[in-house]
């Protein structure tokens, strides 16, 4: 008898592997589902299947895992869902009214499957999930209340993966309000340094991707080229011809034109005249260029209205372009639908060594959307900033993006400038120069070539600040230079450096964390010059510092323990044996040491 209670107990004990304990895995990025796991049966229940896109739980009742598990940052597999009852937040969303490229969840595109016209889907416009994955071997039953499914990983092992949601370690930690007694402490803190190709297939697409070059037909001279939208190149600006536009790319481009001989460029030079930019039809879907005489295919180029050809009118060239604005409605896979022009125009005086500066505007808009929305300002983010999106401030009751010295090539201020971009340090500098006027006109001459024409006030907390709502923008603090340190009384203190000081950090959820803007501030340095100087050249610097200082949620403390539960009969076997022991075998051990061995079996499954 005691050998077979022994044997028993060997059995029971064999039918745990021996590295379930111990060997969990976790489910690899890009894992596939198997079409025979999803719903597979099992002797003890049934695998439920779970769509990427859905996060509602099942209600199964009961929980049974087998060993420790390990979180995935990825959701496994690769479903398209229908994202816009799926997404509340369209982070991408950055242009009002306008489609935004590759943003899979901007309702302004007008498309059912965007996939089929973007490259790809940006992130945030897809949702993403985090999943614990084990082995699909150690899995005999699931009782998990969590949307659960079976994948195959690219190894060819089949994982069982359950949907986690844990909201406590979702979240970044509430930051305190920022002060300025805390600035000073959070940036020291947190604070570190402060420093396509030619268009070339063989069988054309059927629609336009985002990107393609546009096709043009000009019907006079039977031949296909693309749309160009000139752009400047090198020091000087100079006009690139052959910049191709991409669809639904929309952009401004600026650049200069050099005329030696004027008199006979006026008339002459196609860049000039206003018929070059609408003498051709589009081609409404890049297959047209396969039978591009096929009217079906064209869409020509309406001309908003009238602009004059240029002519010579004694020592003026008149009618000169200076600007083209193109507006191209398009509809997802149907491709352009309608394309019209407008000008502006401007004189020019014939004079050696003449230029022109022109503009050149494509703006892209859905064929059911509205001209009023299509014209306003981007967001820097949606809610939260992007990388490398302008810096939002106020002047006034104005928006604009932030901005900083830009100088021309011989090192001098321009009066253009460049925009502060969201989480990118920059360091820029010119010479400004200076004439002898009052000291009050210079400082303020210098505070402006530092900070604009006027000082910013107020910064966006998010991307997508709305002006009128005040609540949703900081003031910016602002230190000055301070005249009684300086012991010189025939000399005139002004700045010659801004430091632009922004700290920020991720807020919400640690799968689609937005970035906001907790404050920042401008600190000036200043230096002497003498008064008795007629023209001076001051160096100006600004410098742009971003600061993170998010605070993550604490990690947790280990892999939980594993809580036993056995059936409420378990031990009745070895009651009985132990019954029938103490009757038949009085005085023996054998009771005894089948109890040793459960409890040592025991021991060693926790120990491990």
């Amino acid at each position: 008898m005691c050998t077979s209670q022994l044997a028993l107990l060997q059995v029971l004990f064999l039918l745990v592997p021996e590295g379930v304990w111990s060997q969990p895995s976790s489910s690899p990025s890009g894992a596939v589902p198997t079409p025979s796991d999803v719903g597979l049966g099992s002797p003890g229940g049934t695998l439920q299947s779970f769509s990427e896109g859905s996060e509602t739980p099942w209600p199964v009742p009961g929980i049974s895992t087998v060993g420790p598990t390990v979180v995935t940052p990825s959701a496994p597999g690769n479903g398209t869902v229908d994202l816009f009852p799926v997404l509340p937040i369209c982070v991408c969303d950055l242009t009002p009214g306008t489609c935004d490229i590759n943003c899979c969840c901007d309702k302004d595109c007008y498309l059912l499957h965007p996939r089929t016209v973007f490259s790809f889907c940006l992130p945030g416009s897809v949702r993403s999930s985090s999943w614990v994955c084990v082995d699909n071997s150690l899995i005999f039953r699931s009782n998990s209340p969590f949307p659960s499914r079976v994948f195959m990983d690219s190894s060819g092992i089949r994982q069982f993966c359950v949907h986690v949601n844990d909201s406590k370690l979702s979240y970044f930690q509430k930051l305190q309000k920022v002060n300025a007694t805390r600035f000073e402490a959070l940036a020291t803190e947190f604070g570190g340094g402060s420093f396509t190709s030619t268009f070339q297939t063989q069988s054309p697409p059927p629609h336009y991707r985002a990107g393609d070059p546009i096709l043009t037909y000009f019907p006079t001279w039977s031949v296909i080229s693309l749309l160009r939208q000139p752009a400047g190149v090198g020091a000087w600006g100079l006009c690139a011809e052959n910049n191709p536009a991409g669809f639904l790319e929309s952009k401004s481009t600026t650049c200069a034109r050099f005329f030696k001989n004027l008199t006979s460029s006026c008339t002459l030079d196609p860049a000039l005249n206003a018929v070059s930019y609408y003498n051709f039809t589009v081609l409404k879907v890049p297959k047209g260029m396969t039978d591009p005489q096929n009217l079906k295919f064209q869409v020509p180029v309406t001309l908003v209205s009238e602009a004059d050809p240029p002519f010579l009118s004694g020592n003026t060239c008149q009618n000169v372009v200076s600007q083209v604005i193109y507006e191209i409605e398009t509809n997802g896979t149907f491709g352009i639908q309608k394309v019209s022009v407008s000008f502006g125009q401007t004189n020019l005086t014939v004079k050696p060594g003449t230029s022109l500066e022109q503009h050149f505007i494509i703006r892209f808009r859905a064929f059911q959307q509205s001209i009023a929305t299509s014209f306003t300002r981007p967001r820097s983010g949606n809610p939260g900033y992007l990388v490398g999106k302008p810096l939002l401030a106020i002047t006034g009751d104005l928006s604009h993006p932030m901005t900083l010295l830009q100088s021309q090539g011989d090192g001098i201020c321009s009066v253009k400038r460049h925009e502060v971009q969201f989480g990118v340090n920059a360091v820029s500098g010119c010479k400004l120069r200076l004439k002898k006027v009052a000291c009050s006109h210079l400082q303020q001459e210098t505070y402006e070539a530092l900070h604009g024409k006027t000082s910013p006030e107020l910064v966006a907390i998010f991307g997508n600040a709305d002006p009128a709502r005040k609540s949703e923008w900081t003031r910016i603090l602002s230190s000055n230079c301070s005249v009684s340190v300086m012991h010189c009384t025939s000399c005139c203190v002004i700045p010659v450096s801004l430091e632009i000081q922004v700290l920020w950090a991720y807020i919400g959820l640690q799968s689609n964390p937005q970035a906001h803007v907790s404050g920042a501030r401008f600190l000036y340095r200043c230096q002497s010059v003498k008064d008795s100087q007629q023209i001076i050249d001051v160096p100006l610097t600004t410098v742009v510092t971003f600061v993170d200082i998010t605070q993550k949620p604490e990690p947790p403390r280990g892999q939980p323990r594993i809580d036993w539960k056995l059936p409420f009969d378990f031990f009745f076997p070895f009651k009985v044996a132990f019954s029938r022991g103490v009757d038949s075998q009085k005085g023996s051990a054998s009771p005894i040491l089948i109890l040793c061995l459960l409890v040592l079996g025991v021991l060693k499954l926790e120990t491990r």
